[in-house]
């Protein structure tokens, strides 16, 4: 009995099978034993534990697909164990690491290392990509089958462009070898270098060098092509402008395997956020204009954009406190991720199992993850949480080591109560 947790008075969601009921879930061994609106109707059941969930809701734990760790090599921006106490923190149970640490992650000895890190913290589960190229240099692939089978789920230069087509041609006929997938930084590396924010009209103003949408849109429609020639398996990275949205669009109609990302703060902000040249708001690709916004949220009520990754980035006060054209890009999201999704459904911009879908079994399935759905005989990787609760985000409660959020004082809905992985309590308010 005492390897067996009840979870009664749960609002049960999930999002693969459209489940939405008030019922109890059953935990044993650390995997899910059973659960539905008639579990424990009859009595109490026969457990070790129960947890009364009092009308909130449980569902999968949140998949956060794009997640910079910086260990090894820069543990004074983050650390993997800061990481996974910030994602308990914010319902997170799985998260996918770039593979821009250092060392790179371009071989089976540092996929090995940090996954072995990761178990020893016993948080949130770590997962990483596999260097498209290896150093990220662009040019040479690395051994996506060796990688595979020390358990990369995809292939990306992080933060980089795979810029070469010739290169990116051969990544996506090799990955299909091995099914699997091709994560890109969509952004054409000679419009986009010298730029510090979205072009237009307030990089104008502001003084500062720009970045067109254009840089984009132009590389995902590169790639799209050499999709259609190879037949591989194509994944746009936190896509940020209408262009590029619609390319994607017309590339799942015309039936290529493609996917796509977005990320918070192309969703919540616009380039307005920058202000008197906000450091805490200069991400890559930048944040874009109002129009894009609102694209990037139709693209999510359609279903063109598959998934929400929190895109994590976290920088020291040395890499943020300077001038804004030479200011690190990138923001902390891991607790910020669930609330943020939850604006979607209060706005009405999304059903709540939409929502959840795009965190949950959406990512897990494009990566063909064992996560993001609630199933008999699956891991107990769960969340609790109150979709109404007010707060307000605070840059000093975050858990992550680095505070860049552009999102300080931000008033939000929703947050998580209780994170459970393989059945253990890692969070809990």
């Amino acid at each position: 009995m005492e390897n067996r947790t009840a979870y009664l008075n749960a609002r049960l969601l999930d999002p693969a099978s459209g489940l939405d009921t008030p019922g109890a879930l059953l935990v044993e061994n650390g995997r899910i034993a059973d659960f539905g609106p008639d579990l424990f109707r009859d009595g109490a059941p026969s457990v070790g534990h129960q947890v009364d969930c009092r009308g909130n809701c449980l569902a999968p734990g949140l998949v956060d697909m794009r997640v910079q760790l910086r260990e090894p090599g820069e543990e004074h921006k983050e650390t993997i164990e800061t990481a996974g106490r910030a994602a308990a923190a914010g319902g997170i149970t799985a998260m996918v690491c770039l593979p821009n640490t250092t060392p790179v992650v371009d071989d089976v000895a540092v996929a090995e290392s940090i996954a072995r890190r990761g178990r020893e913290v016993k948080l949130a589960k770590i997962f990483c990509y596999g260097a498209a190229t290896k150093g990220l240099n662009g040019r040479e692939l690395t051994e996506f089958g060796l990688m595979c089978e020390a358990g990369a789920l995809g292939f990306t230069d992080g933060e980089r462009a795979v810029a070469d087509a010739l290169v990116m041609r051969r990544a996506l006929s090799y990955a299909r070898a091995f099914d699997t997938l091709i994560l890109q930084h969509p952004e054409e590396p000679a419009l986009a270098d010298d730029g510090a924010m979205n072009e237009g009209e307030l990089a104008s103003r502001l003084g500062l060098a720009g970045i067109p949408a254009a840089a984009e849109v132009m590389m995902i429609r590169r790639d799209l092509e050499l999709v259609a020639l190879t037949g591989g398996r194509y994944h746009a990275a936190h896509v940020s402008s209408a262009a590029a949205i619609d390319a994607i669009r017309q590339a799942k109609a015309d039936g290529l395997d493609v996917s796509c990302d977005t990320a918070p703060h192309y969703f919540a902000l616009n380039e307005m956020a920058i202000g008197d040249y906000r450091t805490f708001a200069k991400v890559s690709p930048p944040l874009r204009s109002e129009d894009d916004r609102a694209a990037v949220v139709a693209g999510l009520a359609d279903g063109t954009i598959d998934a929400i990754a929190s895109d994590h980035a976290p920088q020291d006060q040395e890499a943020k406190r300077l001038p804004f054209a030479h200011a690190a890009p990138g923001v902390v999201g891991l607790e910020t991720l669930l609330p943020l999704v939850l604006e979607l459904v209060h706005n009405g911009s999304l059903s709540l199992l939409d929502a959840l879908a795009k965190v949950t079994c959406n990512p897990a399935g494009l990566l063909g993850m064992e996560a993001g759905r609630l199933r008999r005989g699956a891991p107990a990787d769960l969340v609790l949480f109150d979709a109404e609760t007010p707060w307000r985000i605070e840059e000093q409660a975050l858990r992550s080591k680095s505070k860049n959020t552009p999102f300080g004082g931000r008033p939000v809905q929703g947050r998580a109560t209780c994170t459970i992985v393989d059945g253990r309590i890692v969070f809990e308010t």
